[in-house]
């Protein structure tokens, strides 16, 4: 296949393209650099047929010409990251809605099967754990800016769902819980890069709020694999799926696991939302996916306990540091 993939110097997305690579694919990756890094998809020439496009997927004259020449498109370009998204709230808003609706307008144009990359924020406050795709979203007030992108990822998804449902464009929203593994930047607030770095160092874990709200992490090749499988499944089309790993953990706990991991004599420091963001904070207690739907969808089984991929990041930075 002619694959395209917005975002693809990404985390995932260059994992993705790795992937996608590695099958015989022909992949375009298009990204801004705006949170991806060159670095990711530096050396992915080398794997087989491969094009690089620095550029907004807002572009629509750029778009037109990539998704005219694909076969199939992983949508994966958003913004991402707490700190970003509290830092940057109308970039947030205007890189989620406008560039997916440009992606999607032109994937309907050319009658393009598409992939949108949605998020298990988009469940909000809601306590009804685990989160299954039909349930109700609880989103907290629009004075706390980190429910703009819980908004503008709902948009995205109420686009891409009514193009399948008003033009039969052929479109799968996947519903990602937190995602971790190698290459993943600590630089927006994701937790376990932050925490194996300062664990490393010998410097302070810091856990914002009380520690108790309770996480799943899924190791990005998990996420990859469910990709691959889920743009081939003829069911999956017109569908809103979880994907991720059910294995929950408190973040203080977490922090715990990594500093044994690690062997590090580092200590956990408690920090105020406030204290962290510098501003008011509104989170949910707990985030864990309903997994029915994938596994009847695919098979879906992740391969790796949240043990294994924390000790793949853990090797990943130690290498980094020499």
């Amino acid at each position: 296949m002619r694959v395209l993939i917005t975002g693809g110097a990404g985390f995932i997305g260059s994992h993705l393209t790795e992937a996608m690579l590695e099958a015989d694919h022909r992949v375009t990756v298009v990204d801004d650099l705006s949170t991806g890094s060159f670095e990711n998809i530096r050396d992915l020439s080398r794997r087989g047929e491969f094009q690089f496009v620095r550029e907004s997927v807002r572009n629509d004259s750029t778009m037109a010409v990539l998704i005219e020449r694909c076969d199939v498109i992983f949508h994966l370009a958003a913004a991402v990251g707490v700190q970003l998204i509290v830092d940057q709230p109308v970039h947030t808003i205007e890189t989620n809605i406008h560039g997916s609706e440009v992606v999607l307008n032109l994937a309907n144009k050319f009658g393009r099967k598409i992939f949108v990359a949605s998020t298990s924020e988009v469940y909000g406050k809601s306590e009804k754990v685990p989160f299954k795709e039909d349930d109700d979203s609880v989103l907290g007030p629009t004075r706390f800016t980190r429910w703009s992108y819980a908004c503008s990822k709902m948009v995205d998804e109420f686009l891409a769902l009514a193009y399948h449902d008003q033009y039969g464009l052929e479109t799968i929203v996947g519903r990602l819980f937190n995602t971790i593994g190698p290459r993943q930047t600590g630089a927006y607030g994701m937790v376990v890069p932050r925490f194996v770095r300062a664990a490393l160092r010998g410097e302070p874990l810091e856990v914002y709020g009380t520690g108790t709200q309770s996480r799943c992490f899924c190791n990005v090749m998990d996420v990859v694999g469910a990709l691959v499988k889920l743009i081939d499944c003829p069911e999956a089309v017109g569908q809103v799926v979880n994907i991720g790993l059910d294995e929950s953990i408190t973040i203080a706990g977490l922090a715990e696991k990594i500093i044994a991991m690690t062997g590090s004599a580092s200590e956990i420091r408690s920090l105020t939302y406030e204290q962290a963001y510098g501003r008011p904070f509104d989170d949910m207690l707990a985030r864990k996916p309903d997994l029915t739907k994938i596994k009847r969808l695919i098979g879906y089984e992740p391969k790796y306990s949240l043990d294994q991929t924390l000790q793949q990041v853990i090797d990943y930075e130690t290498d980094r540091r020499g």
